[in-house]
């Protein structure tokens, strides 16, 4: 009989935790949620006060069986799981599950899976937070309104299959609002005069750039400002008017939270969300080291804060005087931000001595990868800032002013050890200007002046995408990784290398949505609903008043689209297409693998065909039309119309005229296109043998 029986929720987490504990001690896992909403229907009694109707999820029959039995024989059971909402809410379910044991049920957290915290934790346990539990609850019946009462519309006018969810949609009007930006922005021109100079003094050259007239700001936007300006310095003395020389110091960033790793980890690795909260959840709950057994890397992984405990800050202290040296150490406190829920600390190694090389060969390549940047950032963090020298200069040429400004690392700091990665254009680091002095007259080499546009907003990635919802206030660090992932696989957005687009599909639902449900489909709604969850947890307002509160007025709003869209039918966008097997223009539909044409005449018709996308450049082997496609991943791909029969130009890269082919690119596309079609063989044939199996029998 084991004196205590400690419930988590992966077995990963147990088998960490088992080595920390006595024989008497039993680890077993709950495999995640044992209760839900159903999935076959509302599961939330609106009649009655909106209790939510929770049942045991299908196929953990015997898990519950067995976590009962296991709580009967033990003294005391330990809820471990996780220390967010949802791990309460497991928590909470679990103890209504075990009921009859409950006498005997405890709740424990610990932010790291480390010998000192477990032990500390089961000495220090608490009752189930209620308070923590209702905002999960009211989180989960609202969004299954949402998504229950909204997404019957869609299947009535789109498509079966579709849904529509609260910050889901959001997120996609997001993407949708941006794509319209740039479709309506209309490029404006600007320009730019740059003065190549020489130090004579120095013999060093150095850029000088345009800045205005007589002190003042001038921006530059056509040809003949420009020819007037260059007319006017034709024969000028470039004399340097002013000489500023500073010192710039530059901070490392905080230690990561859910939101900024993602982003960086997008930026710097290329993973998407899903993978890096997969990666990171591995490490969090334990990996196994070579002569040190099961060990959890990194602190809890679900956090919106920047706080990091004592004992980590002086386990980073040691190893920062260890290995760079006093001059790098600066112990260093971050403020988080006033909207996080600072439950816990913010994301780092569990332990600084575990260097990222020093196990690097009993990580996965992702696993070495992301625990590299965790660890590198978190030291970072409480180093010294880099330091540069910096100079600045203005030029007067007759009453026109250039500026140059240069900067020099006399002091490395943090970034030793690590950089934080940019949305956009990466910076470029300026030299530092020559020795200048005031009054000095420099030698013109040359005026360049350049012309250029004004870009529109650049499209969402993966990244920025997260970055918005955070700054806005929607969403939670635990629903942006499964959110971007729900509407990927809903084909409302797709994804272009890093660039998130919206599908037409995409476009289409969010027009009905914001057009018939404005309450609620918006930035402001799904932040205010954000902040009311948040009150929920700190005990300031009741769940269920909430969600009566949310009810009616969604209520009237869900009858007024009903009566309005009863008689709208969504069109069909025609073609100029005709169909080869009866004549008729093919129409656009929405499939599972998003736009396609198809006979209007269906079902007597059933004639399908795959829409064809080209290129306005000519295949750079034969001169034939090229295509686009996509791998079964949704990679786009380019291709010959011609291939295979008498051209065999393919590649990742949109050709460009006169470019060289490259044969080995075109094996590998090859090679995974074919794979594709062996799959599909296979599992034919595999079908076929089957059904062949049971007719025999």
């Amino acid at each position: 009989m084991a004196d205590k029986l400690i419930i988590v929720e992966s077995p990963a987490k147990a088998n960490t935790i088992k080595k920390f504990l006595g024989g008497s001690t039993k680890v077993v896992a709950s495999m995640g949620h044992i209760r839900d909403l159903p999935k076959s229907k509302l599961g939330v009694d609106i009649e009655n006060d909106f209790e939510p109707e929770y049942i045991n999820i299908r196929g953990k029959g015997d898990l519950i069986k067995s976590l009962k039995a296991d709580a009967k024989k033990a003294k005391t059971v330990y809820i471990a799981t996780d220390p967010d909402r949802e791990g309460e809410a497991i928590a909470w379910h679990l103890a209504k599950i075990l009921e009859e044991n409950k006498e005997k049920i405890t709740r424990v957290t610990f932010n790291e899976i480390t010998k000192g915290a477990v032990q500390k934790a089961i000495k220090e346990p608490r009752k189930i937070d209620l308070n923590t539990v209702d905002a999960q609850q009211a989180r989960r019946v609202l969004d299954r309104i949402v998504g229950y009462k909204i997404s019957p519309l869609l299947w009535k006018k789109v498509k079966r299959g579709l849904s529509a969810g609260r910050v889901q949609s959001v997120a996609v009007k997001l993407i949708v609002d941006r794509e319209e930006e740039i479709e309506k922005f209309i490029p404006q021109e600007y320009w730019n005069i740059y003065a190549n100079l020489k130090d004579e003094k120095s013999k060093k050259e150095f850029e000088a750039r345009f800045h205005g007239k007589d002190g003042k700001k001038i921006e530059i936007h056509s040809k003949e400002e420009v020819d007037k300006i260059l007319k006017d310095i034709e024969k000028a003395k470039y004399i340097i008017s002013e000489v500023k020389k500073g010192e710039k110091k530059r901070n490392p960033a905080p230690p990561f939270t859910t939101s900024t790793m993602q982003q960086e980890a997008s930026r710097k690795l290329g993973f998407t969300l899903k993978k890096t909260m997969s990666v990171a959840q591995s490490l969090y709950e334990g990996v196994k080291i070579t002569d040190k057994g099961t060990v959890g890397l990194i602190t809890y992984m679900r956090t919106d804060s920047t706080r990091i405990s004592e004992e980590a800050r002086v386990s980073a202290k040691t190893h920062i005087l260890s290995t760079y040296g006093e001059e790098f150490y600066e112990n260093r406190y971050y403020k988080t931000n006033k909207e996080a829920q600072d439950a816990h600390e913010g994301i780092r190694p569990t332990y600084a001595d575990i260097e990222p090389d020093e196990i690097k060969e009993d990580l996965s390549k992702e696993q070495y990868k992301l625990y590299k940047l965790i660890y590198n950032r978190f030291m970072a963090s409480q180093m010294k800032p880099a330091i540069y020298d910096t100079m600045s200069v203005n030029i007067k040429a007759n009453e026109y002013d250039f500026k140059a400004n240069g900067q020099n690392l006399k002091f490395k700091g943090f970034m030793i050890l690590y950089v934080e990665g940019t949305d956009g254009k990466e910076e470029q680091e300026e030299g530092m200007l020559p020795e200048l002095q005031e009054n000095e007259i420099m030698k013109l080499l040359k005026l360049n002046p350049k012309q250029s546009f004004t870009e529109p907003p650049p499209r969402y990635t993966e990244a920025s995408l997260v970055k918005a919802l955070e700054e806005k206030g929607i969403g939670r660090p635990s629903t942006y990784s499964p959110t971007i992932t729900t509407i990927l696989e809903r084909r409302y957005i797709e994804k272009e290398q890093k660039q998130l687009i919206p599908t037409e599909l995409g476009k289409i639902v969010n027009n009905l949505l914001t057009d018939k449900f404005t309450d609620i489909i918006n930035v402001e709604f799904t932040a205010k609903i954000e902040d009311e969850f948040d009150e929920i947890a700190e005990g300031k307002e009741e769940w269920k008043k909430m969600i009566r509160e949310f009810y009616g007025p969604f209520e009237k709003e869900l009858e007024k689209a009903e009566k309005e869209l009863e008689h709208v039918e969504l069109v069909d966008e025609v073609s100029d297409i005709p169909c080869d097997k009866c004549g008729k223009m093919m129409v656009y539909k929405f499939g599972r693998y998003g736009k396609f044409l198809a006979c209007p005449g269906y079902p007597e018709c059933k004639n399908a065909k795959p829409i064809v996308e080209t290129i306005d450049v000519p295949c750079p082997k034969c001169g034939a039309t090229v295509q686009i496609r996509k791998t079964k991943k949704r990679r786009n791909y380019y291709i010959c119309e011609n291939n295979p029969e008498s051209c065999d130009y393919i590649s990742w890269n949109k050709p460009k005229p006169g470019e060289k082919w490259n044969p080995e690119e075109a094996e590998e596309i090859k090679k995974q296109t074919e794979k594709i079609s062996s799959k599909k063989k296979t599992t034919k044939k595999s079908t076929a043998k089957t059904k062949r199996k049971t007719t025999k029998k």
